[in-house]
């Protein structure tokens, strides 16, 4: 799949269901791959391995509890103005409860439960239509608007996973990565720090504090 297939403000619905399931794959070889002593290893930031896994693991538990929460209010026209109206919505420190709690809930088998929530998920996708409702934070979603926000989430944080674990990124993500990098373009080219974020990627500055498209 070619990142131009994953335009974020009209995509292939083929395209963005590959793209996810490809990315939920990764996400799961790359967790079977954690030995038991490594799952408290620092991580990112406050969480360790397993707490990183735990908030991973959201960008699939989450379309599940969507789709099945009734979708009301405003409606939301995409993945980029999904992100545009969650930013900074939830604190640092929430986030990182949460992704602890997520991670505990994992149980003793960590790679087990992925594995399950993978399967669980997927299995889940294929039996529900494109333009099925579903209640994100933001507001109303079709199914198919809102998968490109759970890619993103699983080729950051799957990315970070690998980085932990020193272990390269399955091959299975990298179009998750590729449709990642268009859509955070799409969302930085909309924020006050677009010029700064183009500086940066073109090698022009070193990471201003706090820089980031999410």
């Amino acid at each position: 799949m070619d990142a131009e297939d994953m335009d974020p403000e009209g995509m292939d619905a083929e395209a963005v269901r590959d793209c996810y399931a490809g990315a939920a794959q990764a996400f799961r070889d790359l967790t079977a791959q954690v030995h038991e002593h490594d799952w408290s290893r620092p991580a990112l930031g406050e969480w360790d391995v397993r707490a990183l896994t735990g908030h991973t693991s959201r960008a699939l538990t989450t379309v599940e509890t969507y789709l099945a929460t009734p979708a009301a209010g405003k409606r939301v026209a995409g993945p980029v103005e999904y992100f545009l109206a969650v930013r900074g919505a939830a604190s640092p420190s929430a986030i990182a409860q949460r992704g602890k709690e997520t991670g505990d809930a994992l149980g003793e088998d960590p790679a087990a439960a992925v594995r399950e929530i993978v399967q669980r998920v997927t299995a889940l996708l294929r039996n529900t239509p494109d333009d099925a409702l579903v209640a994100t934070p933001a507001g109303a979603m079709t199914l198919i608007d809102y998968l490109p926000t759970r890619v993103f989430e699983l080729a950051v944080h799957t990315l970070d996973l690998a980085r932990a674990l020193e272990l390269p990124p399955p091959a299975s993500l990298a179009p998750a990565v590729a449709a990642s990098l268009k859509l955070a373009g799409a969302i930085g080219a909309r924020l006050p720090s677009a010029g700064e974020l183009l500086l940066l990627i073109t090698g022009r500055t070193g990471l201003p504090e706090n820089l980031s498209v999410v």
